[in-house]
């Protein structure tokens, strides 16, 4: 797998990729049968741990992701430049972990969630 076949993937599509008839479902599935590979951040894979969240929905979200990309100091330094960048919004902190992981593995973010897209003139790209 080369890094273009890999999805870096957000809290809010895996919560909603995992509820049938859903698009993050269906897109899921797409991806998956074109044999892309799937990484979560390890701040997105505990802002999705918080739940709620049933054994079952842990045990397939946990064989999907595997184990969660390691948050380094790489990371830390992108993401300290995006909150600075996108004006220090209180609680996004997480968010610029999220892109900033992405960012650095050169693989599109996976997300449900539009406040993503600020991110964009950093060299995000959102799948």
């Amino acid at each position: 797998m080369t890094e273009a076949d890999t999805i870096h993937l957000d809290t809010s599509f895996l919560i909603r990729a995992l509820l049938p008839g859903t698009p993050e479902s269906r897109r899921l599935e797409d991806w998956l049968g074109e044999r892309r590979s799937m990484v979560m951040s390890a701040v997105a894979w505990a802002e999705f741990l918080a739940g709620p969240l049933d054994e079952a929905t842990f045990r397939v979200a946990g064989r999907l992701v595997g184990v969660p990309a390691v948050v380094t100091g790489v990371h830390a330094e992108r993401a300290a430049r995006l909150f600075n960048m996108t004006g220090r919004r209180r609680g996004s902190l997480s968010d610029c972990l999220i892109a900033a992981a992405a960012i650095e593995g050169g693989a599109p973010l996976a997300t449900a969630d539009d406040s993503f897209a600020r991110f964009a003139e950093a060299g995000l790209v959102v799948a």
